[in-house]
């Protein structure tokens, strides 16, 4: 099913299946596929999570990259899923330029970083 949707998509997002549990494979099921793991998005999702609970250790997210696409697993829950996101959203279209090697717009985001801040005083 992952597979089928990275041919298709940017990114694929699932939730659920990343606990201790003897049924939760969704890692093992995103590992098997992937050609490359994103072990600092992984750290990222992993620290958002723990500031809201310690349980957030007991969870086995994985993220890595298939082919053109960036594969995340994420939390069971409603709240995680949301915490989560919330790292996500800023970074996925960068990140989905980094893996599509859209030069011009990792360019763009990284000159943006690099630029002062404009200040909105004048003397």
């Amino acid at each position: 099913m992952i597979t089928e949707l990275c041919t298709r998509s940017d990114v694929v997002i699932t939730t659920g299946g990343t606990g201790f549990a003897i049924r939760d494979v969704t890692p093992e099921a995103t590992l098997a596929i992937i050609d490359r793991r994103c072990g600092g998005l992984e750290t990222a999702l992993h620290m958002r999570s723990l500031q809201s609970t310690p349980f957030a250790a007991l969870s086995r997210l994985c993220a890595g990259i298939k082919g053109q696409t960036l594969v995340v697993n994420l939390p069971g829950s409603t709240k995680a899923v949301k915490e989560c996101f919330e790292v996500l959203e800023g970074i996925l279209p960068h990140a989905v330029h980094l893996i599509r090697d859209d030069r011009s717009n990792v360019e763009g985001t990284h000159c943006s970083l690099d630029s002062p801040p404009v200040s909105s005083s004048r003397r």
